[in-house]
């Protein structure tokens, strides 16, 4: 008869013990779930820092599979050396003008074939989004002029 009892108290004490362990487990899972939500989040953080920090800096991008310069605005970025170089040396040109430049000129000055009309099309899409951004006036006539 005492096995029986013994059995039976040796069976509560194990009852117990797992229901406590199985308490103890939930409580595990659900810090290690906050864990992996707290993680995520710092990831996006971190993320968003570097993006953040790349915002000043010219950043290369992917439209349509092809790699392009992404030009901040003349407002956000400390000065220009944030422009990539080739958009430097356009902002010098028309700088140096006497004042409002065509797009022709410019590719002259950069060496580009001017007869060929397609040739300035390039030239003419980083001139118009170098204004879009700040970094010049495009006047309605289509010549650009640098801004004070």
């Amino acid at each position: 008869m005492q096995e029986r009892q013994w059995i039976t108290t040796r069976r509560g004490e194990l009852d117990a013990l797992a229901e406590q362990l199985t308490k103890q487990l939930q409580e595990v899972q659900v810090e290690r779930d906050e864990l992996a939500i707290a993680e995520r989040v710092l990831n996006r953080l971190a993320e968003q820092a570097q993006a953040d920090a790349e915002a000043v800096a010219p950043v290369s991008a992917k439209v349509a599979g092809r790699a392009v310069l992404l030009i901040p605005h003349r407002s956000d970025a400390a000065d220009e050396d944030a422009l990539p170089s080739d958009y430097r040396k356009i902002l010098a040109i028309v700088r140096e003008a006497d004042g409002p430049v065509q797009v022709r000129v410019v590719g002259e000055r950069l060496g580009l074939e001017t007869s060929v009309r397609g040739k300035l099309e390039p030239l003419r899409a980083k001139m118009t989004k170098l204004a879009d951004r700040g970094w010049l006036h495009k006047r309605p006539d289509g010549r650009f002029t640098a801004r004070p």
